[in-house]
């Protein structure tokens, strides 16, 4: 068995059982060793080798499958799941995050009440206002690196935090991979959106770029998040990716300040 620091000078995808199959396509040939383990453990989860909710290999096992010890293995794991890719249970294992465990489904929305933390404020409730298939207009097209008038499916809501409106968004999906998405089944999903998007179409949202700017209130968004005309709103624009860069979700929201704030952790 090669050391550690004989790897790091070989091609990711010289990494033992890794060179067949998912070898490092995507890794540097020269990047520290356990950026390479990251990238690799990263095409399994993109390739679906393990789902959403499933435990991967131990370390041990992990560190013998390419050929490196487990402290390598380790730090890249470390990484994963600070990315929130894995979630680690201490005495069980390391599992494929989902978004439907509570500490990420809501790791994509940085609203927080003013006064105390999410959970004590509760759950948002959802009301689905449409759902319907539609050609992308060139802007949408664009985001989502489609064609003009290729097939999306938009979604429009109003999330709510204690019988507040407070979240009206509108969000455009690919029609290929969300083939089947319908109103109904937007309604009776009892999680939330993301977790049915794994679950039902195998699409993972794991990483989202976001546009801010203040706006005032339209006539049709002051109606529906309950709010004067020309009040001061949060717009905001998500576009969220899926593994290896392919955008999957444009979402445009308004949301409501006068009892929440926008927080962002920067380090």
């Amino acid at each position: 068995m090669k050391s550690d620091s004989t790897l790091a000078r070989r091609p990711a995808g010289a990494l033992g059982d890794a060179g067949s199959g998912a070898a490092g396509a995507g890794a540097p040939a020269f990047s520290p060793l356990y950026q390479q383990i990251k990238a690799l453990l990263l095409q399994s989860l993109q390739q679906g080798e393990w789902k959403p909710g499933d435990a991967i290999p131990s370390e041990q096992e992990l560190a013998a499958r390419f050929r490196v010890s487990q402290g390598t293995v380790r730090k890249a794991i470390d990484e994963l799941a600070a990315d929130n890719l894995l979630v680690r249970r201490q005495g069980k294992g390391t599992f494929v995050a989902t978004h439907a465990e509570q500490q990420v489904q809501y790791r994509f929305l940085r609203l927080h009440p003013d006064h105390g933390d999410r959970d004590q404020e509760g759950p948002a409730t959802r009301e689905i206002l449409g759902c319907r298939r539609m050609r992308a207009s060139a802007e949408v097209a664009a985001a989502l690196q489609l064609r003009p008038g290729d097939a999306v499916v938009q979604v429009s809501r109003v999330l709510s935090f204690q019988g507040v409106p407070t979240i009206l968004e509108d969000l455009w999906l690919p029609g290929g991979p969300f083939r089947g998405l319908t109103l109904e089944t937007l309604t009776t999903h009892p999680g939330p959106m993301y977790a049915l998007f794994e679950s039902q179409f195998g699409v993972r949202m794991v990483r989202a770029e976001e546009r801010l700017k203040a706006v005032a209130a339209g006539d049709a968004a002051a109606r529906r998040l309950q709010v004067a005309p020309g009040t001061p709103l949060l717009s905001v624009e998500r576009l969220a990716y899926t593994y290896n860069g392919v955008p999957m979700e444009l979402r445009r929201g308004l949301y409501r300040t006068d009892r929440h704030h926008y927080r962002n952790e920067l380090g």
